[in-house]
């Protein structure tokens, strides 16, 4: 695969994910932004985060990963510190909360994020503040360009949402003029309380080119003017032990097709596309962690382990 030096842009959160059981706790850089951008790095697509990072340890962490992956940082200072997500699971099912940084987080548009987007030949944004009408618009002013460029995941969370009706108002309007938005069935019901379905029609009548919707163990499908395609999950050695990244991992896996092979012109381009998303997904949920996993070479006999 030819490496491109223009470097796709990815904007959004960064973080420590604190995971907690009962008996111990793990620390990990995270956030859904910079797992993309990690992943798409790790895929081989040149990437650009930008996102708040404070100036303590953990923001020492997540620019120490960041560079071991070789992902360049443009990092918005944090008053308050990194961000921090807690994932507590001492119960079974996860409960989150998140820091004051986290809940308070901030992305400044001056000129070297801007240099940085212009020259982008794609933009992606996860996880943004786009409750806060301020941020949604310069972030929308930033990324004018003609072409559809800009790829846009709400990846909302409950512990950093103030205001869903202005999220809903802002993301809507950005993600009528991009290239592929992806939403998943927990975005459908935080933010709007419908099925899957339905937010993936309204988001294509709203404008949005294409849309690429994440169902978990349902997998996943993308819609547009050319039909609808349609991928399970990958059936993999191995059980699955962790699902945090798994979109994460899907969109990361798509952005680097369009990255590579350009925007898929049929049907089954598409579903070949899915295809690897969700194989590259079924990889990442085999490990602790949202780091995107590469599927493993296949052995003399032609088998993987996990």
């Amino acid at each position: 695969m030819e490496r491109n030096d223009a470097r796709t842009v990815v904007i959004g959160d960064a973080l420590i994910d604190e995971m907690r059981d009962g008996e111990s706790s793990r620390d990990f850089v995270g956030g859904a932004a910079l797992n993309v951008a990690v992943g798409l790095a790790r895929l081989g697509v040149p990437t650009t985060l930008i996102a708040m990072v404070g100036s303590d340890a953990d923001g020492a962490s997540i620019r120490s990963f960041l560079d071991l992956h070789g992902v360049d940082l443009i990092a918005t200072p944090g008053p308050l510190g990194s961000s921090r997500a807690i994932s507590d699971r001492t119960e079974g099912e996860p409960r989150y909360s998140f820091n004051e940084a986290a809940q308070r987080r901030r992305i400044i548009f001056g000129d070297e994020e801007r240099l940085a987007i212009a020259d982008a030949p794609f933009v992606v944004v996860s996880c943004f503040p786009f409750d806060d009408d301020a941020q949604s618009a310069e972030f929308e002013e930033s990324v004018l360009n003609p072409g559809r460029r800009l790829v846009i995941d709400p990846n909302p969370r409950a512990g950093m949402l103030h205001d869903a009706a202005a999220f809903v108002a802002n993301f809507e309007r950005i993600a009528a003029t991009s290239l592929l938005a992806k939403v998943g069935d927990e975005d459908a019901e935080l933010l709007y309380g419908i099925a899957l379905g339905d937010l993936v029609e309204r988001l294509r009548f709203a404008g949005a080119a294409h849309v690429l919707a994440t169902a978990g163990r349902n997998g996943a499908e993308v819609v547009s003017a050319l039909g609808r395609v349609v991928a399970p999950i990958a059936e993999l050695p191995g059980p699955v032990i962790d699902t945090m990244g798994a979109g994460d991992a899907t969109l990361a896996a798509t952005v680097h097709a369009l990255a590579t092979t350009g925007i898929p012109g049929g049907l089954e381009a598409w579903k070949r596309v899915l295809d690897e998303a969700m194989l590259i997904a079924g990889w990442t949920c085999r490990t602790a962690g949202a780091l995107l996993q590469l599927p493993p070479i296949p052995d003399a006999t032609g088998r993987v382990r996990p």
